[in-house]
């Protein structure tokens, strides 16, 4: 059976999300915006010039698809997301809580490939769209997790916009 989403993991990322980093998302491959939600991330994406893949498949049971993942999945599923990415050896530019940087899944999980997981900070705390709220106030700070991203691998493990 495939893993519940929390209904409170509704969250969908604004256009000005993706504009903020849109140097840094690789323009010649195809991404795979696995966490389709409203659709509205895979379209402003394609509208600021990429080519990208979205469906209703379940990420974690369907063949994986395009050269990278850019997506901001339920964070209630982190840490299952970053593991069938680390094991699909898919490059990956994920929204998340900066708070789980600390975990030990996440030092486990990047132990011996740390020097590819680079973090992207926004210039300030990034305010989710949500259904039925006129304004969303996210109460933590979430970057953006990059992992194996051709276009950073000269960058600065930490890089700020």
């Amino acid at each position: 059976m495939p893993p519940l989403l929390r209904t409170d993991d509704e969250y969908y990322t604004p256009k000005h999300v993706w504009e903020t980093i849109s140097n840094y998302i690789p323009k010649d491959m195809v991404l795979w915006e696995a966490f389709k939600g409203n659709g509205q991330s895979a379209r402003y994406l394609t509208e600021i010039g990429h080519q990208v893949v979205t469906d209703d498949d379940d990420f974690f049971t369907c063949a994986p698809k395009g050269d990278m993942v850019v997506s901001n999945p339920p964070f209630s599923k982190a840490r299952e997301v970053l593991e069938r990415l680390v094991e699909l050896d898919k490059p990956f530019i994920l929204i998340l809580p900066a708070s789980k940087i600390g975990t030990r899944y996440v030092r486990k999980l990047f132990a011996d490939n740390a020097k590819e997981l680079k973090f992207i900070i926004p210039p300030r705390r990034i305010n989710f769209d949500k259904p039925g709220l006129v304004r969303s106030n996210c109460s933590f700070d979430c970057f953006y997790w990059c992992w194996k991203n051709p276009v950073m691998k000269t960058a600065p493990n930490v890089v700020f916009v």
